[in-house]
């Protein structure tokens, strides 16, 4: 009879066992006071996932930020880490103008939007290292701004406009997906009037593709044209 530790130990022997795919799907901040928190990220706008008491004092909360495949989970019982103690969070935004502004709308406390001038300097409390204002060119990965939560684990904007190479754009929502979608439509409707006779979806598919991997739009399109000539 084949046991379970069995089955686990054959899976993990197997040549397959370094592919099986690990979705980071939660992180646990530490807070002090779960409804003080719970309206704070309400307010910033997240979706609430759930909120479930249970009889022996444990609670979990859980908010997902608009457009992540990442959630962030609270309550009482969940963590002996001290409350404020979780920092560097990283949400990524194409705009950190716009995502700051919006924040702000809230009546949010967020910092303003800046460029390290030394390595590490996001990271610094006291705002050491800090330059005003996005970096030169809006230079992908180099603006960011900051807020905490009522018990300061600390979170920041960090502005992507062009992912390093094999760094995908990961999970698509309807949002990411339509934007995706668009820059495609704008780059087959520049190459169409000079393509061969082709079918818009394979344009499409090798440009989201691309994106995905990490490439310029300006790339993406190239790949989509080779698609296509490719295909002939």
């Amino acid at each position: 009879m084949t046991t379970l530790s069995a089955i686990s130990n054959e899976s993990l022997s197997g040549a397959n066992a370094g592919k099986v795919n690990m979705k980071f799907e939660v992180v646990v901040i530490p807070v002090a006071d779960v409804d003080r928190s719970k309206n704070f990220y309400t307010k910033l706008g997240w979706r609430l996932d759930a909120d479930f008491p249970f009889d022996n004092g444990f609670r979990v909360v859980q908010f997902t930020p608009p457009g992540s495949g990442c959630s962030v989970q609270f309550g009482t019982k969940i963590t002996s880490a001290a409350p404020g103690s979780a920092q560097g969070l990283y949400l990524i935004v194409s705009d950190v103008a716009a995502a700051r502004k919006d924040l702000v709308a809230r009546g949010i406390e967020v910092s303003e939007v800046f460029h390290p001038g030394t390595p590490g300097a996001q990271f610094q409390i006291d705002g050491r290292g800090r330059i005003s204002g996005p970096a030169p060119e809006h230079a992908t990965y180099n603006s960011f701004a900051t807020f905490r939560d009522p018990d300061g684990n600390g979170w920041l904007f960090q502005e992507v406009t062009t992912r390093l190479p094999g760094r995908g754009l990961g999970k698509l929502d309807v949002a990411a997906l339509t934007e995706l979608l668009q820059e495609a439509e704008q780059h087959h409707s520049e190459y169409e009037p000079t393509a061969p006779k082709h079918h818009w979806s394979g344009f499409y598919a090798a440009y989201i593709v691309a994106r995905q991997d990490g490439k310029t739009p300006e790339e993406a399109g190239k790949d989509g044209k080779l698609q296509i000539e490719g295909a002939r």
